[in-house]
């Protein structure tokens, strides 16, 4: 039985990800020539085409679209292997990166990554802020923040803690137009509808007892962030709906109420999110567990 080629699957995840073997050449500091042979030589072993090549361009085969997670987890578990033995319990370095969304990062993160910065002095830490959802393999990301009800996946997922959201409008607005006591009377109203949901234009709801309900509102508003909404809903322009962490001080001082209470579009959690590899650096377990303690 001959040994796998890991430095092949290795190199192949790295071209996959990069979409170019020179690329992957500067990144490995190793020669283009030592990158096209290891992909001929899996390529041989495999008895299979990994890549499309042109002059311009490579592309994944059907085989290696199929392949490329095993490459991936190949490639994430010999990392982490090097980095544990680099690791030492008081000397944790080198660099972590991590997606969160744009509103909770600023608002909620920041604090919390520079107490973690003064407490792991070695560890440099990339946080990329964005509401869209990140691949965290393809893209290169240790650890994600989520605020959802999360889909099944092959991604490891640790719930830190639950998180509520409310409907909400201003007293102005809901003295003007009325205010909803039912979920389908929001057909009626000026919504705000946030485009990073799988279905912005209908919204699906949970009720009191089970019950649910599929509502598609008119829409006033538009915008892949939630805190750009809040200046519009305390100015009366219509009914939105946003987690507490954007809109709770609103809430508290009168600016915003809370309507419709026992709806919601479901169980929200805030969660970590990491590639499916259980073997990951000590740099990023501790991140995570600082997370997790200082977030929870």
């Amino acid at each position: 039985m001959n040994l796998p080629d890991f430095e092949a699957w290795a190199i192949f995840a790295a071209a996959a990800r990069l979409g170019s073997f020179t690329a992957v050449s500067h990144e490995l500091a190793i020669s283009k020539p030592t990158v096209s042979k290891a992909i001929t030589r899996l390529e041989e072993s495999l008895g299979t085409v990994l890549f499309h090549r042109t002059s311009r361009k490579i592309s994944l085969s059907t085989a290696g679209k199929a392949l490329l997670p095993h490459a991936q987890t190949i490639a994430l578990d010999g990392e982490a292997a090097m980095e544990a033995a680099r690791d030492t319990a008081h000397l944790l370095r080198g660099q972590v990166r991590l997606a969160a969304p744009l509103s909770f990062g600023l608002s909620h993160l920041a604090p919390v990554i520079a107490d973690f910065m003064c407490e792991y002095p070695e560890i440099m830490v990339d946080v990329q802020l964005s509401d869209a959802r990140v691949d965290l393999i393809d893209e290169g990301f240790d650890v994600a923040i989520r605020i959802a009800e999360l889909q099944d996946s092959s991604l490891r997922a640790l719930r830190v803690r639950s998180m509520q959201a409310h409907f909400i409008a201003a007293p102005d607005y809901l003295e003007r137009r009325g205010t909803p006591t039912r979920p389908e009377q929001l057909a009626d109203h000026d919504c705000f509808l946030y485009s990073n949901e799988a279905t912005p234009e209908m919204w699906h709801m949970k009720g009191p007892e089970g019950g649910k309900i599929s509502v598609r509102p008119k829409c006033r508003f538009q915008s892949n962030n939630g805190d750009i909404m809040l200046p519009a809903l305390i100015a009366g322009r219509g009914i939105g709906y946003l987690p507490d962490f954007i809109c709770q001080d609103a809430i508290d001082s009168g600016a915003l109420q809370s309507i419709l209470p026992d709806w919601r579009f479901g169980e929200i959690a805030l969660n970590l999110v990491m590639p499916p590899s259980p073997h990951r650096p000590a740099r990023v377990n501790a991140l995570i567990n600082y997370l997790k303690k200082y977030l929870g």
